[in-house]
């Protein structure tokens, strides 16, 4: 069959389904899929491929290996081709609101409740979930490294971010660890970026591609540049929120570090709120991102609330979608060249490296303050790690602990 009838057949096939039957099936999934990007492309796989047939395993596959090619949020960006492929630009919409609301709505509640944590309890309850939260970004860390620093090239590669991340801190040294780390991959991976898979035909036309990259690099250039002419702070917390999502690679832990670059250190969020809502993300169904949303709830100056929440998740979100819609027509030919494929191997090696920062500062020196919260915080990581407990229970165990180890200290 010709290329041009291939494409046709995808893209009358994707049709098929309706945008309702789609909010239903990711409604599901949202209310029940805990455990973080990994463990959704296996809820995925099993509603999408094994029971409802929406798409081949192959083709799966290889739409996964495109999202986890891309910054931002892959499970979310799987989802939201799912989406697009089954019922058109409406369905893409439908998926990706009913994957994000529940768990968005769940930290709402949260950031709504989180000033009635005072008193022993309700400190030593907001301590715990900075505890689980060093806990769960060493994991990731551990295993994003065992990934995507498995030989000495892209390992020396984190430890240069890392160096960067610490000798200039802040956004910029984040944005330039991940440029360098590109660049580096170019020399240093061209040896190691893995094997291309079969092609992925895709409804989305070379016009409608080319408009989603050229809007993502105007706001990615463009609303920096506009937030200094129009000093307005929601333009401001546009910016800030579009820029953490443009550059998350290597998997959804990485939105920490670069979130709190944004919102912490100008003082939009204190860091003791920023860290319990990151601890409190995890016990959650649905994606990281969502973390967003609480962040916009609490933001000073405002923006806030409900307008703020929304402002941010729709900004942080954004970026990862263009790149998807735009890279889809084209990801086929780009996939093949090591000159693709190298310095993504890079920049991902440097993410690791970016991470493995943020676990120190701000997380450690924030949360680890004694050798009970050491022992509490390994316990967490040892659950994760070798007990295999699911992240959400974890995080009730962090959460006791804390509380238990306050009032033991008043007494």
């Amino acid at each position: 069959m010709p290329a041009n009838d291939t494409l046709n057949a995808v893209a009358q096939s994707g049709r098929q389904g309706t945008p309702g039957e789609v909010l239903a099936a990711f409604l599901k999934l949202g209310l029940t899929s805990f455990g973080g990007p990994i463990a959704h492309l296996g809820y995925f796989r099993e509603e999408f491929v094994a029971r409802r047939g929406w798409i081949e395993d192959r083709g799966y596959a290889d739409l996964v290996a495109l999202c986890q090619f891309l910054p931002g949020p892959a499970s979310s960006q799987v989802g939201f081709a799912l989406g697009l492929q089954r019922a058109g630009p409406v369905g893409a919409l439908a998926a990706w609101v009913a994957f994000t609301l529940p768990s968005a709505l769940l930290l709402l509640l949260f950031a709504l409740g989180a000033g009635a944590f005072s008193g022993p309890l309700g400190i030593g309850v907001l301590h715990g979930l900075k505890l689980v939260a060093v806990a769960i970004v060493a994991q990731a860390v551990w295993g994003m490294a065992r990934t995507l620093c498995p030989d000495r090239s892209r390992q020396t590669i984190a430890l240069a971010a890392v160096l960067m991340v610490v000798l200039i801190g802040g956004a910029t040294g984040q944005v330039g660890a991940i440029l360098l780390g590109g660049l580096a991959g170019l020399w240093l991976c061209r040896d190691t970026a893995g094997e291309t898979g079969e092609a992925l035909p895709f409804p989305v036309s070379r016009q409608a591609g080319i408009v989603a990259l050229a809007l993502f690099f105007i706001l990615i250039f463009g609303l920096p540049l506009a937030a200094a002419l129009f000093p307005a702070q929601g333009l401001a917390v546009i910016d800030a929120f579009y820029r953490a999502g443009a550059l998350v690679f290597g998997g959804g832990h990485v939105v920490l570090p670069l979130l709190e670059a944004e919102v912490v250190r100008p003082g939009w969020v204190t860091p003791d709120a920023f860290l319990a809502g990151y601890g409190a993300a995890q016990a959650v169904p649905g994606p990281l991102f969502t973390f967003a949303a609480y962040l916009g709830m609490l933001l000073e100056p405002g923006p806030n609330g409900i307008a703020g929440a929304t402002l941010a998740l729709l900004a942080i979100f954004l970026p990862g979608f263009l790149l998807l819609v735009g890279a889809l027509p084209f990801w086929n030919t780009l996939r093949a060249r090591s000159g693709v494929r190298a310095p993504m191997a890079g920049a991902n090696a440097a993410v690791v490296g970016i991470l493995g920062a943020a676990l120190y500062d701000p997380l450690w020196i924030s949360a680890i303050g004694s050798p009970r919260d050491f022992a509490l915080a390994l316990t967490c990581f040892v659950a994760l790690m070798s007990w295999r407990f699911p992240p959400w229970l974890v995080v009730l165990i962090a959460a006791a602990g804390g509380a238990i180890l306050e009032v033991s200290s008043m007494s």
